[in-house]
């Protein structure tokens, strides 16, 4: 029975072998991760109760390039430094800061973003990330499940109408934008080291 091949993530391939040293890079990218998702969120538009920003793409981006494990953490990590007031999400400090801040109205696409990385690192890890058309699928799975749980959030807090028109129509152009621009160009980086990836070589 043949087995199923086992592919690594991008971030995979500057990691050194030297368990110590590995730990620390990995360390070091998850932190890396956290401050490119900062500088996404701080990037915005306001449109009402939501903004919008590059956190989509980020998150996409980064997931893939690191993998599940490593992806997640990531947006565990960046999760955490939000929980403990650091101002690291959209509109902090000006909206509020810490736990109080992630129950207002963005906490259900907070949420969403890790189901984001869980589906785009998973996606990675099986090599989907070296093809556009099965990347774009996974990504826009993992796109529309986080506008669901923003949405679902948003619902409770301003009721499902409002929560639609403010929190979930004017980002589905761009956010399906950002889907297609991560989804080409992972594989687009990939075709720049040919052979590489794949356990064992």
């Amino acid at each position: 029975m043949a087995t199923a091949t086992i592919m690594r993530p991008l971030a995979s391939l500057a990691l050194p072998q030297n368990r110590a040293a590995r730990l620390a890079m990995q360390f070091g990218l998850a932190l890396g991760g956290t401050l490119l998702l900062t500088l996404s969120a701080k990037t915005k538009v306001v449109l009402g109760p939501v903004d919008m920003n590059l956190q989509t793409l980020a998150v996409l981006l980064i997931a893939s390039a690191f993998g599940l494990r490593l992806g997640v953490a990531t947006l565990l990590l960046y999760l955490a430094e939000g929980a403990m007031g650091l101002p690291v999400f959209q509109s902090t400090p000006e909206k509020g800061i810490g736990i109080a801040y992630m129950l207002g109205t963005t906490g259900g696409y907070l949420a969403g973003f890790a189901v984001m990385a869980v589906i785009a690192g998973w996606a990675a890890d099986r090599g989907f990330d070296r093809n556009p058309f099965k990347l774009f699928g996974a990504f826009l799975l993992a796109e529309v499940i986080m506008m669901v749980m923003g949405f679902a959030w948003l619902s409770g807090l301003i009721g499902a109408e409002k929560a639609w028109l403010f929190g979930v129509a004017p980002f589905i152009v761009p956010d399906l934008v950002k889907v297609a621009l991560a989804s080409a160009v992972v594989p687009a980086v990939w075709s720049l080291v040919p052979g590489k990836g794949v356990a064992g070589k």
